[in-house]
């Protein structure tokens, strides 16, 4: 049953909101409004004008045209802690935190206790503890930031979004790296925070999220509104047509791969008893030239630790790694380049794409890094391959001297599988390709892995949707507790049944 708004009148409404970057308008008159005590999501492919909206409302971004009003009254924000300071408060998608700081540090950013002294240090320890409590989650907030994983990291920004005092909350993408059981714990914090009156706005590429916890949803298609919608009276099917301005069938989704083409083929990359740090004891794998080997566990089952270790990121413990019938130590991702293996990490905005360097420069530096700085590849020669990946891979916008970092995070992710496929690999180690990503940015990027497939390269691919790995992979590697302990042929599985497989305890 929906919830209904505690009020009749909007706690924000934005009218006629435009915002134009160097001639192009990335928001063109959009009208948009949210009630206290609802969750409202925003929905759109990549580049519809979300992150413009969302940065409009918080204060990061100023209007060219259009007002925003809270509880009726216009505001004007120069920058986000004005918006901070009237009640609204906002975690972005990536996550913008210091992780050289500690987690009460980044929890009180810009908030910090203070006695005459100075800061106060045990308030501010206390602050993080409710606040990270209020999720559930049992860290020490002294500890570092950084020393924490990625999903911690993004509870602890979720933290800091509730920990102030707002009446509208900004989610952008907060399940993205979280499993099942933080979830639904987030959705219950959620709810309570509707009860209390607050609105959230909620940004998710998972369609049965928005569906589970939204009450109205409103869309956004190159930067202009196209409707605001009941959940409840909107199929699915009909959601996405309406991001994408087409029938869905026209997007041709690939259906399951064959699975048995590769049964007969040598593994191009073997792993046997390889442990590596906390997170992987004894793992066992065989990864062959067309196919493609998914990884599903649940969060900390050491899916990302496994690729890293199979990539030369992380050194191993003890085991072997034999690569095309060599047994190899990769002591490094250099090593692991020179045999044919390259590795597409999680989170594409710290250790994959570098945001200020063009699109260009992007996709031909490993090449060039490979090469030596004494053996520059010519201006040219550099343009004629980045256009060829560009067209290759459907990278938009095509102009080869935008910086990378101002795509959207589908063509960010292009570019990024641009850049390892220009080294001509044999072996492809995809960790999240489709994290954050848009519905047709996301089955562009499956289509893509099938295609490299198909020509005879070994792809692993790691996601937390347990559909799309099932819909991707040929076979499926299971992880629980960092070790592999079953590989399952695609064919055989049903989503249920793979999620039953995954969070089995090890004593059944």
């Amino acid at each position: 049953m929906r919830r209904m708004p505690i009020s009749a009148d909007p706690v924000i409404e934005v009218s006629g909101a435009t915002v134009r970057f160097d001639g192009h308008t990335a928001l063109d008159g959009v009208d948009f409004r949210m009630f206290a005590g609802e969750v409202h999501s925003l929905m759109g492919e990549n580049g519809a004008g979300k992150s413009t909206l969302i940065k409009a409302i918080t204060g990061a971004l100023a209007l060219d045209d259009g007002v925003i009003r809270l509880n009726g009254t216009a505001m004007r924000f120069s920058s986000p802690s004005d918006a901070q300071r009237v009640g609204i408060g906002a975690m972005y998608q990536e996550i913008d935190l210091l992780p050289n700081l500690t987690v009460a540090e980044n929890i009180v950013l810009g908030r910090e206790p203070r006695r005459w002294w100075g800061l106060d240090w045990g308030t501010m320890r206390r602050m993080a503890e409710d606040a990270l409590s209020i999720l559930g989650v049992q860290i020490d907030p002294t500890s570092i930031l950084g020393t924490h994983s990625l999903a911690v990291q993004q509870l602890v920004a979720i933290a800091r979004a509730i920990s102030a005092d707002v009446s509208v909350l900004v989610l952008d993408e907060p399940t993205s790296s979280l499993d099942l059981d933080e979830v639904a714990e987030l959705f219950r914090v959620m709810r309570e925070l509707t009860q209390r009156g607050v609105a959230i706005l909620f940004i998710s590429h998972f369609l049965d999220q928005v569906y589970e916890i939204c009450d109205r949803v409103t869309v956004l298609r190159n930067g202009t509104l196209v409707g605001e919608y009941l959940t409840g009276e909107l199929l699915r099917v009909d959601l996405v047509q309406k991001m994408l301005g087409r029938s869905i069938s026209a997007l041709s989704e690939r259906s399951a791969p064959e699975v048995g083409a590769a049964d007969n083929v040598l593994p191009y990359l073997s792993a046997r008893g390889v442990s590596a740090g906390p997170g992987i004891l004894d793992a066992d794998l065989d990864l062959r030239p067309g196919e493609v080997l998914g990884f599903a566990g649940l969060l900390g089952s050491g899916r990302s630790e496994l690729a890293r270790a199979l990539t030369g990121v992380e050194h191993l413990d003890a085991g072997t790694i034999v690569i095309a019938g060599q047994s190899t130590r990769l002591r490094s991702p250099r090593a692991a380049i020179a045999h044919g293996v390259v590795y597409s990490p999680e989170n594409r905005r710290t250790e994959g794409i570098v945001g200020e360097l063009s699109v260009l420069e992007n996709i031909t530096l490993s090449l060039q890094a490979e090469r030596g700085v004494l053996r520059r590849i010519r201006t040219a020669r550099q343009r004629e391959l980045a256009a060829s990946w560009v067209e290759a891979l459907n990278i938009r916008p095509g102009d080869l001297d935008r910086p990378a970092g101002t795509l959207s995070g589908g063509n960010q992710q292009k570019v990024l599988l641009a850049r390892l496929l220009a080294l001509s690999p044999s072996a492809l180690v995809l960790d999240e390709p489709t994290r954050g990503i848009d519905v047709n940015a996301r089955i562009e990027i499956q289509r893509i892995v099938a295609e490299l497939a198909d020509n005879g390269l070994a792809v692993v691919y790691i996601s937390a949707e347990l559909e799309e790995v099932l819909r991707v992979s040929h076979r499926v590697a299971i992880l629980r507790d960092g070790r592999i302990v079953d590989t399952v042929p695609s064919e055989s599985l049903t989503v249920e049944a793979l999620i039953a497989l995954v969070a089995r305890p090890d004593d059944e």
